[in-house]
């Protein structure tokens, strides 16, 4: 496990507008309770959280990665009637104490879903 520093900072914050998933010509996720974490030089991810997601367009895949700074990530599946984007959403059920607000939340991956807006 690493402790996000100087070198490689990480910062989670409320998001102040919305953040809209659109799969297949549906939205999937829409919240104005979002997360954005901002991860040293990489774009900021917005972090969901669940009761603002369509559970029943996802299935749980065996895909798995680990981060050093986040811990293990769970991927998922988004279905909407015959078209599917495999491992297109994240989540970190258990966090690392330092990003641990991300619990309870998934991410979507934007080149994955028809689009991913925010504001």
């Amino acid at each position: 496990m690493k402790i996000p520093g100087p070198d490689h900072p990480i910062t989670v914050e409320p998001f102040a507008d919305t953040v809209t998933v659109v799969f297949n010509g549906k939205t999937v996720a829409r919240s104005s309770n979002a997360l954005k974490m901002q991860e040293a030089a990489y774009p900021p991810v917005y972090y969901i959280p669940l009761d603002d997601v369509d559970r029943a367009v996802m299935a749980k895949t065996a895909h798995r990665t680990y981060c050093p700074y986040k811990g293990d990530a769970s991927y998922y599946t988004v279905t909407v009637g015959i078209e599917s984007a495999e491992n297109a959403v994240w989540a970190y059920e258990a966090p690392y104490d330092a990003v641990g607000a991300i619990a309870g939340h998934v991410a979507f991956y934007a080149d994955r879903v028809d689009s991913l807006t925010v504001g």
